[in-house]
């Protein structure tokens, strides 16, 4: 096992970036450029930065889901989409950064691969449940 002196960087590593990835406007900027297909799949364009950075981070994801929250209210379509999506994904990168360097493992084989195609299916899972619960609601 590694001590937490050696996993420390790329924990911190992680969260810088996607600190900078926030603070610089660029989850806006590919906001825009993914509302049109996110739209064709009936998922709000304010949700998409949560999407994108859940994949690196719980912690910065936590952070926009409170906004999201706050702005839209938690009872509302997107709040309820949100903490679903939140349930049905997980920080792939984080995860894999930190146990594969913790475990010393070189070859990820398709770990990858296969973590992301899991993750688009919490997306899209999230997406079908939240829809029928706000019919169901409402």
């Amino acid at each position: 096992m590694r001590t937490v002196a050696e996993i420390l960087p790329t924990i911190v590593g992680l969260m810088v970036a996607v600190g900078v990835l926030r603070a610089s406007g660029f989850l806006d900027f590919l906001s825009d450029i993914l509302a049109a297909p996110a739209e064709l799949l009936h998922f709000p364009a304010q949700l998409i930065p949560l999407a994108l950075v859940r994949v690196f981070s719980t912690s910065a994801a936590n952070g926009l889901l409170t906004d999201i929250y706050a702005t839209c209210g938690p009872d509302s379509p997107e709040g309820i989409l949100a903490s679903l999506l939140m349930s049905c994904t997980e920080a792939v990168f984080y995860t894999m950064s930190v146990y594969f360097t913790a475990a010393r493992i070189t070859k990820t084989r398709w770990t990858l691969p296969g973590a992301l195609f899991a993750t688009a299916a919490g997306l899209v899972a999230s997406t079908w449940l939240a829809g029928w619960v706000v019919q169901t609601m409402g």
